[in-house]
């Protein structure tokens, strides 16, 4: 039997204008994010009722690649200083900012192309329009 790991971290944090929440969620040691603008900072059983309400609803990026560090069994005291590091490090990942980036920029090229498609059809009709009443004119001679 195959064996998947998911696992899930919100870290909320002030940007200098809203305070904001980036889900990062690794699955199968691959890492999607997903970024949410909460505006005034939220409680913690606001951040506990937005999870349990709207944890399906939200929409994470395309998963990245995520490398892993080697998982060796280390001295407690050790994970402990790590894991408060991590606790003081200011903002996301770079990772799940990275991921953020490139489904903005893969949306920016569909809305792109959505648009130059929209434009090519109006020219389109406007010439069959034009050409309709080139036509009517002659007809009435």
């Amino acid at each position: 039997m195959r064996e998947i790991r998911v696992s899930s971290i919100l870290t909320v944090y002030h940007d200098g204008q809203f305070w904001v929440g980036m889900f990062e969620r690794t699955e199968g040691g691959k890492l999607s994010a997903c970024r949410i603008v909460f505006g005034a900072e939220p409680s913690n059983e606001e951040i506990s009722q937005f999870i349990c309400k709207r944890w399906n609803s939200l929409r994470f990026t395309e998963p990245i690649a995520r490398e892993s560090a080697p998982s060796i069994a280390r001295n407690p005291k050790r994970r402990q200083r790590e894991a408060a590091k991590e606790l003081a490090q200011r903002g996301p990942s770079t990772k799940a900012q990275q991921a953020l980036s490139e489904e903005r920029e893969t949306l920016a090229q569909q809305r792109k192309a959505e648009q130059r498609e929209q434009r090519e059809q109006e020219k389109r009709q406007q010439f069959e329009l034009r050409q309709q009443k080139r036509k009517q004119k002659h007809r009435g001679k």
